[in-house]
């Protein structure tokens, strides 16, 4: 049995990845999809033209690791591609979080590196000659991010991660990539808080655009996926330029005074009867 396994695969890239799948992979049997969301799972397999396994469980517990191992032993697929698209964020300063979401930070450390390690060493036995693994990192892994600072440093850790396993599977023609988007309009932003630095919105990518090229580039055998020419740039930028310059630029609408105009934006809302932009939220997949 010739299988895909997507995680995060409720809503945005994840979900993204197994509608573009059967046709990536014309040879597929099954796709196998966890995430949190049956309902959104179910709705899912209604339109897929291959059979999806539905895995429901937080990647964050037990017990979805072990009905997939048991699956796993049982059914001994081939795996072809593992797509780690699990994940999430929260915008805000490391102290505002942590006294108004104490355990938002270190739950992200739990989803994005923890669980994300966790799959891709359950799924690791059943990787063979020309299989892929997608790892999806962010491009907020290229330099640390003020008001973003543990989420960031999850997605460094994805990158590095999935350059290291990348180097030591490479004998085995086993490849991996790091999927390294800039803002993409999907749930995400719900969750994280909206985007302080306006500029950003500007450059917001369609997730159809994102997963394609991370196809591509998986096919192709690139240790990293970047999608369009402003994320490209801001990676040479992150080679080549001082990190603590390039901090000040991309946090130039985060200055004392871009706050305050923003909040009395959002007051000129409220008192017109619009909806002000929430700056933090609950968890979902990327």
């Amino acid at each position: 049995m010739r299988i895909a396994i997507v995680t995060g695969a409720s809503s945005g890239i994840g979900r993204e990845f197994v509608k573009q799948l059967p046709y990536f992979y014309k040879g597929l049997d099954e796709i196998w999809v966890i995430a949190r969301r049956r309902e959104r799972l179910e709705s899912l397999a209604e339109m897929s033209p291959i059979p999806l396994r539905i895995f429901e469980g937080d990647l964050t517990e037990g017990h979805v690791y072990s009905k997939l191992e048991h699956t796993l032993a049982a059914k001994k697929p081939n795996l072809r591609m593992l797509v780690n698209a699990a994940g999430f964020g929260k915008i805000g300063l490391v102290s505002e979080l942590a006294e108004k979401s104490p355990s938002s930070q270190m739950d992200m450390v739990d989803l994005n590196c923890r669980a994300l390690t966790r799959m891709t060493l359950t799924c690791l036995p059943y990787l063979s000659k020309g299989s892929r693994v997608v790892q999806v990192a962010s491009a907020a892994a290229f330099l640390p991010q003020p008001s973003f600072a543990v989420y960031a440093a999850t997605k460094a850790y994805v990158l590095s991660f999935s350059r290291g396993l990348g180097g030591e599977l490479e004998d085995r023609e086993i490849f991996v990539t790091a999927v390294c988007p800039g803002p993409v309009a999907t749930e995400f932003f719900a969750v994280s808080g909206s985007i302080k630095a306006s500029w950003k919105n500007l450059f917001m990518a369609k997730p159809e655009k994102v997963v394609k090229q991370a196809l591509l580039d998986s096919r192709n055998k690139k240790a990293v996926s970047v999608y369009g020419i402003t994320v490209k740039t801001a990676q040479m930028g992150a080679k080549f330029l001082p990190h603590r310059l390039l901090m000040k630029i991309i946090n130039i609408d985060n200055s004392p005074g871009k706050e305050r105009h923003h909040h009395a934006k959002n007051h000129d809302r409220r008192k017109r009867g619009g909806a002000e932009i929430r700056q933090d939220a609950g968890e979902v997949s990327e």
